[in-house]
């Protein structure tokens, strides 16, 4: 299908020039209006597979003249060919993730007619590495254009969705971080080849979140469930990283979260509105995490849906470019994802035909809805809106860009 306007192909198109052979992400800017000059400013991070700018050796021959060989795409190149081919459903349907239980035909017909790239797996599953190859299997039909990404939340702990044979039992972070950095690294190998072989892509983990010995137990998201690996921002850095290597090592992604830090909060997002961090600034220490996973090329940051008073007090950060505006600068490329748009009690008082296309505008790439019954509305708004504005048609392009990368990038589209 044709794209939406020749504009957006052209941003596109500067921004894969700009990136060449440096890597697999699309350069990020801070808002949908920019230019694409401002566009193609934020180098990407390395990615495998990524040709070099040099012609090959000669191959000699009759003449003796060198024969330059072709230079080999990259995934971001790729992808925006890909892109650039889709309609405007089919690039907005990229930027949803919605949440299914099973699989079965009703979840699938809503994930054909509107275009879904990512799911979730929700609730606790208990029928091991088989039972979930059977959902993950379904989410491949005949005619599709683009396979559907598979995540799950599988941090550890109480946060740990996938069970049953062939899964191990991944204890909470609070035990992870007693181990060396070297043994986390083998033991999430270990779990991510456990993912991948239940046809799992994409874990929403690992926890970079610092929760100050002040806070402890208080802080009801994190340090109440044990889903932290500490206190000190440079210890939490080194246990992000190697969990972040360790999935890399065994094909699955990853995603720090929850960007910027609800470790000095004390409501859970998922059960209260309101809930406010009145102490993190946009070059605060406890950052550190989520630097370091960004110098370890973690694909995603997942973006929380708490507000910060020191960077943007009137809404919370899903919906902040302030605060998604930090993300890049510390130099991330990657997918920026949502945390829970569908069902939380934070977002709640936030029409759902809104929510979606309110994380795009303020810079983030694929909003997540644990509700399914959610799906249209996510995809009818940001649609709706990418209609009335080609600087919002840009943003579209841009994040289907970034989430289709991550696909070429997991062995899930070919490229070149």
């Amino acid at each position: 299908m044709r794209p939406v306007s020749a504009a957006i192909g052209v941003v596109v198109a500067t921004a894969v020039l700009t990136a060449g052979c440096s890597g697999g992400q699309l350069p990020s800017g801070q808002g949908p209006g920019e230019s694409a000059g401002r566009v193609a400013e934020t180098a990407s991070r390395p990615a495998s597979g990524s040709a070099a700018a040099s012609p090959g050796p000669s191959t000699g021959g009759a003449s003796g003249s060198a024969v330059p060989t072709s230079k080999v795409p990259t995934p971001v190149q790729c992808a925006a060919q890909l892109v650039e081919g889709m309609s405007l459903p089919e690039r907005a349907g990229q930027l949803v993730m919605v949440g299914i239980t099973d699989a079965g035909s009703s979840e699938l017909t809503a994930l054909r007619r509107h275009h879904i790239g990512s799911v979730i797996l929700m609730g606790t599953r208990t029928d091991g590495v088989v039972g979930v190859k059977r959902v993950t299997g379904r989410l491949a039909w005949k005619g599709q254009k683009v396979p559907v990404l598979v995540a799950a939340d599988q941090e550890g702990g109480t946060v740990q969705r996938l069970k049953g044979p062939g899964f191990e039992a991944i204890p909470a972070a609070s035990v992870q971080a007693t181990w060396t950095n070297t043994t986390l690294r083998s033991r999430a190998t270990r779990w991510g080849r456990q993912l991948a072989a239940a046809g799992v892509h994409w874990t929403l983990a690992p926890v970079a979140d610092v929760v100050p010995a002040s806070m402890g137990r208080r802080n009801e998201p994190i340090g109440a469930l044990r889903r932290g690996y500490g206190a000190n921002p440079t210890t939490v850095a080194g246990k992000v990283t190697s969990f972040i290597d360790g999935m890399q090592t065994a094909g699955v992604a990853t995603s720090a979260k929850h960007f910027p830090g609800i470790g000095r909060v004390v409501g859970h997002t998922d059960f209260a509105a309101g809930v406010r961090d009145t102490a993190t600034t946009p070059h605060d220490a406890l950052l550190r995490p989520f630097q370091a996973a960004i110098e370890s090329s973690v694909p995603s940051i997942m973006v929380s849906t708490v507000t910060y008073t020191r960077i943007d007090a009137h809404q919370p950060a899903v919906f902040s470019p302030s605060v998604i505006g930090i993300v890049r600068d510390l130099g991330f490329a990657g997918v920026v994802i949502s945390d829970d748009l569908g069902s939380a009690r934070s977002v709640a008082a936030v029409p759902a035909k809104q929510r979606a296309i309110r994380f795009v505008k303020a810079g983030g790439d694929v909003a997540i809805t644990a509700d399914p019954t959610l799906a249209d509305e996510f995809v009818d708004g940001i649609v709706a809106a990418a209609k009335s504005s080609g600087a919002v048609a840009t943003a579209v392009e841009r994040s289907a860009t970034r989430m289709l990368t991550l696909k070429v990038e997991q062995g899930l589209l070919p490229c070149g």
